[in-house]
């Protein structure tokens, strides 16, 4: 295992680089491509065998049979509700397709992915002590990835609207039209030169804690933080990227269409400009109120070197935002300003055939 405290002023937990003793200036870096991420809160799931692109298409909510060398895009597996229970980045190499995930959800999605094998030509493993997974701007992480033919990089489709996908929030530009996420796949040995150039000052590296910054500006959802076990893909605009409204049956389709064409999600994401008075930043769950109700919860806060102290937040669909909130924390109450991501009409993009009126007549035939 590479020495991550070797990095001057880094400070690592549980095995994850938060930050390098600055992180905002680590963000300003990160998103100019002047320094890279080491993220140890991902991890590398790789999928070998013949029938890896059918298969994998038929169990998640992403086309991925016709899945093209080095081509990126993300899928999410669902419970038979609709309800997201795994996510992955997703990239194939020709021999082997790649994904990455949240690395508290790798072992539960591997053993899941284990027992949808049946007779197919499919062979998951855990690849986590192969690769170590770096983000940043793609000429910033190309130099350092493994190669299989082509370089192992998955390029972040987020906002942009994929093939068969959707989307809800309604704001252009979208902020995070501007932002350029690559992560790719970096061997230990390739990791250890990457932290010598680190160390003697050629290369900028970044923690965990700019990284999420970066993705919250960009309204860009993510298993670790805003799946809750309830969330429907419509509640995060994850349709967007994740989702191919027009491919063939996979487990929780049904309901997928029957919101996104008949309803409406039950919550929404919303995005929160929070007050830094105090330098206060919520944690996960904390209650989201408007007036003295309570209309939801945070999802994810962060400090970000341009905007502040920002948040994500899942609320009830009809929850009065944009608008003035607050936030409960341990030290008291905090304003907070909201910006739709989702908003309430979202859902419903199919004409409900209806009866016609049928008058009522007097008299004979």
């Amino acid at each position: 295992m590479v020495d991550l405290g070797r990095i001057p002023g880094a400070v690592v937990d549980d095995g994850v680089l938060q930050h390098a003793g600055s992180p905002l200036a680590e963000q300003r870096a990160l998103s100019s491509g002047r320094a890279v991420a080491v993220l140890g809160d991902r991890r590398v799931i790789a999928v070998t065998g013949e029938d890896r692109l059918s298969w994998l298409d038929s169990i998640s909510s992403q086309e991925l049979r016709a899945l093209e060398p080095g081509r990126s895009t993300e899928t999410l597996v669902l419970d038979p509700q609709g309800r997201v229970e795994h996510a992955a980045s997703v990239f194939d190499d020709g021999e082997t397709t790649w994904l990455i995930v949240d690395a508290a959800d790798a072992e539960a999605l591997l053993a899941w992915l284990m027992r949808m094998r049946f007779r197919l030509r499919v062979a998951p493993r855990d690849a986590g002590d192969e690769f170590v997974v770096v983000g940043g701007v793609a000429d910033a992480v190309t130099p350092w990835v493994g190669h299989t033919g082509v370089p192992l990089l998955w390029r972040d489709p987020w906002p942009q609207v994929a093939v068969g996908g959707w989307s809800y929030a309604v704001v252009d530009p979208h902020p995070g039209g501007d932002r350029s996420w690559t992560e790719g796949l970096v061997t230990p040995g390739g990791l250890d030169g990457l932290l010598a150039a680190v160390t003697s000052g050629e290369v900028g590296v970044a923690g965990s804690v700019a990284a999420e910054a970066l993705r919250l500006a960009a309204w860009r959802p993510r298993w670790a933080t805003e799946v809750d076990g309830r969330l429907l893909p419509h509640e995060a605009d994850w349709l967007r990227t994740a989702v191919h409204l027009d491919k063939g049956c996979y487990r929780g389709q049904e309901t997928v269409a029957k919101v996104h064409n008949l309803g409406h999600p039950p919550r929404r994401l919303i995005f929160l400009q929070l007050d830094g008075s105090e330098s206060v930043l919520p944690e996960r769950g904390a209650e989201v109120r408007a007036g003295g109700d309570a209309i939801g919860e945070i999802t994810s806060a962060a400090l970000h070197f341009e905007d502040g102290p920002i948040a994500l937040a899942l609320v009830k669909r009809a929850a009065p935002v944009p608008g003035d909130l607050t936030v409960e924390t341990p030290e008291g109450e905090i304003a907070a300003r909201a910006e739709t991501i989702v908003p309430p009409d979202a859902g419903r993009t199919a004409a409900i055939p209806r009866m016609p009126r049928l008058s009522r007549r007097t008299g004979s035939g």
